[in-house]
C-alpha cells in the first residue's frame, strides 16, 4: 500500500489519484501530516523524523512507499532517512490551473498527472 503522509486525506483525492495509487502501491492509507513549529531548529526536524520512521516501520502492513507532501525540511529529513532503509518516498505532481474570479481574487484547479519517485 501506499501510505499517504500529507494534509490531504486520499478521501480528498480526485478518481484518478486514487486509481494511480491502487494501480502502482495496490491501495491508501492515510497517515496526517504533522505540524512543524516554525521555531524548530533541525535536530528538533530530525528528532521527529526519526520519530516518523519508527512509527512507519511498525505499520503492518508495511507500505510499499511514502507519498510525502508537506513542510519542506521535514519532509526533506525524512525522505532521506526513508531512503536510506530502502523505502520508496513519492511526491504527488499536478497541473495548476488558474482562473482569475475578480481583481485580486484567484482560483487555483490542480490535476493530478503522476506519483514522482523522490
Amino acid at each position: 500500500m501506499l501510505l499517504n503522509l500529507s494534509n490531504h486525506p486520499s478521501t480528498t483525492w480526485s478518481a484518478a489519484q486514487l486509481s494511480a495509487a491502487q494501480a502502482a502501491y495496490g491501495g491508501v492509507s492515510d497517515h496526517p501530516f504533522p505540524a512543524i513549529d516554525p521555531v524548530w531548529v533541525k535536530q528538533d526536524i530530525h528528532a521527529l523524523a526519526e520519530q516518523y520512521v519508527a512509527t512507519i516501520l511498525a505499520l503492518s502492513p508495511r507500505p510499499v512507499a511514502v507519498h510525502l507532501m508537506g513542510e519542506l525540511t521535514f519532509s526533506f529529513a525524512l525522505v532521506r532517512l526513508l531512503q536510506a532503509l530502502g523505502i520508496t518516498c513519492v511526491a504527488s505532481t499536478a497541473r495548476r490551473q488558474v482562473v482569475e474570479k475578480a481583481p485580486g481574487h484567484k482560483e487555483a484547479i490542480f490535476e493530478f498527472v503522476q506519483f514522482r519517485v523522490y
